[in-house]
């Protein structure tokens, strides 16, 4: 049994691989029941390449956005439900990748994909890209639903990081179950101390977050 536990300990070291700044936590030792997918920390993102400062696939993020998440994984667990998480705390390396990236015009790989109807040389000027990010401060996620039983993403009418009118809250061409599903994301989001972004409905930042002011630069590992 000894032997077990010290192999758990070195597990888990081997997972967390460095002491993260004071207030910060891994979101799954909060609640290790939340999902993740995180992005870029892989190719399936609107760059088509993993990003700079992800070097492994975990979940960072301020130690009160972590337990205001589990107050939201607890309640959507009592319809069957959980959070997957798409992005967490981004490092300013990372937002830096995206601004170089977004200067190279003829760097449309994954174009059709994520921004089909959007001209590339807009995305500043769109607000879809830009040289500070709220992630970088440790308490904004990006995020949607899943049904629990099935580890299924609940239908909400548009794809994660989808540039585009159809990815805004105020959408309305949309059908009544996605409706109802975004309805309910915001509900709760809110209802747990998270604010919106009104273009991005997978979107949110804690308010009254603690590091207001301070864009981070640790890798995510």
């Amino acid at each position: 049994m000894k032997w077990m536990v010290t192999l758990f300990l070195l597990s888990f070291l081997a997972i967390h691989s460095q002491n993260l700044p004071e207030g910060f936590s891994y979101i799954n030792e909060v609640s290790p029941t939340i999902q993740s997918e995180l992005r870029y920390c892989h190719d399936n993102n609107f760059i088509g390449t993993s990003v700079n400062g992800y070097e492994e696939d975990v979940l960072i993020a301020t130690t009160s956005t972590a337990k205001a998440l589990k107050r939201v994984q607890d309640e959507l667990a009592t319809q069957k439900l959980g959070l997957k998480i798409y992005d967490a705390y981004r490092p300013q390396t990372a937002v830096n990748h995206f601004v170089t990236w977004a200067r190279v015009m003829n760097d449309t790989l994954m174009k059709q994909h994520y921004y089909p109807e959007v001209n590339k040389r807009h995305l500043f000027k769109l607000g879809y890209i830009s040289s500070k990010s709220g992630h970088s401060r440790g308490s904004t996620v990006d995020l949607t639903i899943i049904n629990l039983e099935t580890g299924k993403e609940l239908d909400m009418g548009s794809p994660y990081d989808f540039f585009g009118s159809s990815s805004h809250i105020s959408y309305q061409n949309l059908t009544e179950k996605q409706k109802k599903n975004r309805q309910l994301l915001q509900t709760i989001m809110r209802k747990h101390g998270f604010r919106s972004y009104s273009k991005e409905w997978w979107h949110f930042t804690l308010r009254n977050e603690p590091f207001p002011k301070t864009f981070f630069d640790f890798p995510v590992k």
